[in-house]
């Protein structure tokens, strides 16, 4: 019997348009600006090819270049400006939709956790990099 994977909900209202919050989460040139949850981590560089079975991939790293890792997926689905629904090499689902309010954008990210580390700590370390999209994105 397969057990049912938790599913983890981060958020956060960007205060962009959407064609503006599209861009910055899907054009590599930004994602290296914001792909990271604290500032002695970065992202050196970033792949991605948008579309329905195309993939996308990083490279997250601390500064002191004690630890690092590549993230990254598969497309399942791709809707600009509204939805985008992956799967990561390790097999788990992620799905974000964006949503027009008003002048800003309301991002939702759905993922499924990993049984490595506890459900709190992968929420806050993707809220964490949410947080800093927003950031970095409603500063363009």
């Amino acid at each position: 019997m397969e057990t049912q994977a938790t599913v983890i909900t981060v958020e956060a209202i960007v205060h962009a348009p959407i064609t503006t919050v599209w861009d910055s989460w899907n054009n590599p040139d930004h994602i290296t600006q914001w792909a990271f949850a604290s500032p002695n981590w970065h992202t050196p560089w970033a792949k991605n090819d948008l579309r329905v079975g195309g993939s996308f991939s990083s490279r997250m790293e601390a500064k002191d270049g004690s630890f690092g890792f590549e993230f990254g997926g598969v497309y399942d689905a791709v809707t600009t400006n509204e939805l985008i629904a992956y799967t990561m090499a390790d097999g788990r689902k992620v799905m974000v939709e964006f949503s027009a309010e008003g002048d800003a954008t309301k991002v939702v990210e759905r993922f499924d956790a990993e049984n490595e580390n506890p459900v709190d700590m992968q929420q806050m370390g993707w809220q964490a990099i949410l947080d800093n999209f927003k950031k970095y994105t409603e500063s363009l």
